[in-house]
């Protein structure tokens, strides 16, 4: 298959990589209602066509944090992404460095912040889950800002794990028997030769890299996940941001903001920005969409603190409309991860450029020249 679309690019990362990765990165929580809601609210959203509005000229450039970006989108924070392609953290960062847009790092990424930076000559922006040892947590912050991390993204929707059911039925997470589950994945990873070669023989160590000082005992992702979800913290509180300014003094996101409340509230404790999120719909099910969620976030709090948005998008034209209901950028995760599984930084690089031509085309067709000027009059209302 030639990819010419992002849903090509699930397909290929379906056939290349073993059944337990695709499920990891294509499945959500539960029955997976919100999943699939964050995909169809976007559908459900009609652009609105004006003609002769001269279009020669369309600027899709923006500035977040004081970080100029050519384009209103980021790769977010995607967990085990080094699984899918060989170190594939560092080569997503460094498709995103080429197309001049931010790559974020999660927590739980192979690559450590340290092999990120260095790969890709730049920093990352850097996703934080709070775990109980503030002492390492602590020590993770300084790190990130020792290497010039520009943005700390902090996600507050998972003090404690969803149950996601795909993962479960494949044992990745322990869900089948021990040897049931080890002859699966056995089975799972011989036949797919060409994933086996490139990350499973190839692209060791098998470790969430930025966890791996707290945890030297762990030699794979099989020791590494039972005490990550023990040492989620379920008693963070709005408080707990000020414990982090006192070790973060750049720009803090705060991630998986649905209630405008909620929006108001890191609005008080001094958040720089937030991310309408339902982390995908991994997480709770059956909460509202992200782009519907974002309209009476954007009311609430608009005009006091940047507004980013994630969920759902699988076009440049999701891009536009989520710009027009108030985001100021999108973040997209399994478009960049299905893309790293099927073809590594080329199909990343391809992604973010579908995006773009995407995003231009849209953007011609509404009668919007510049990003920074799309509002609700490029929706049907």
């Amino acid at each position: 298959m030639i990819p010419a679309a992002i849903s090509d690019y699930r397909e290929l990362a379906r056939r290349r990589l073993p059944r337990l990765l695709f499920d990891y990165i294509d499945g959500g929580s539960y029955a997976e209602a919100t999943l699939r809601r964050n995909v169809e609210d976007f559908e459900d959203l009609a652009l609105r066509q004006r003609v002769l509005r001269d279009v020669s000229r369309i600027s899709l450039t923006t500035e977040l944090f004081g970080q100029p970006l050519s384009m209103p989108v980021l790769l977010a924070p995607v967990g085990m992404a080094g699984m899918y392609a060989r170190r594939g953290e560092v080569q997503a960062a460094k498709a995103a460095k080429a197309a001049g847009v931010p790559f974020c790092l999660s927590t739980v990424g192979v690559c450590d912040l340290d092999e990120v930076a260095a790969g890709a000559g730049v920093a990352p922006w850097f996703q934080l889950y709070m775990i109980r040892d503030r002492g390492y947590m602590a020590e993770l912050l300084a790190r990130a800002k020792g290497l010039g991390c520009p943005v700390l993204v902090f996600t507050v929707d998972l003090p404690v794990p969803g149950a996601r059911y795909r993962d479960m039925r494949t044992g990745l997470f322990g869900g089948a028997p021990s040897l049931t589950g080890g002859l699966k994945r056995a089975w799972d990873g011989i036949t797919h030769p060409n994933w086996l070669l490139d990350v499973q023989m190839g692209g060791k160590p098998h470790v969430f890299g930025n966890l791996a000082a707290a945890i030297p005992e762990a030699k794979g992702m099989a020791e590494f996940w039972p005490w990550v979800t023990k040492n989620f913290d379920p008693s963070l509180t709005w408080k707990d941001l000020d414990w982090i300014r006192t070790h973060w003094d750049g720009p803090i996101v705060i991630k998986g903001i649905l209630d405008p409340e909620d929006a108001r509230e890191a609005v008080r404790v001094g958040a720089d920005g937030i991310i309408v999120s339902n982390h995908g719909g991994r997480q709770l099910d059956g909460v509202l969409s992200g782009v519907r969620a974002l309209p009476p976030i954007a009311d609430a709090v608009g005009d006091d603190l940047t507004i980013l948005m994630d969920g759902g998008v699988r076009s440049g034209l999701d891009v536009v409309k989520a710009l027009a209901l108030g985001a100021k950028a999108c973040l997209v995760g399994r478009p960049w991860a299905w893309a790293l599984g099927a073809r590594g930084e080329a199909g990343v690089a391809h992604v973010l450029q579908i995006l773009r031509q995407e995003m231009t085309m849209a953007m011609a067709l509404t009668g919007c020249t510049d990003v920074r000027q799309a509002d609700q009059s490029l929706l049907v209302r």
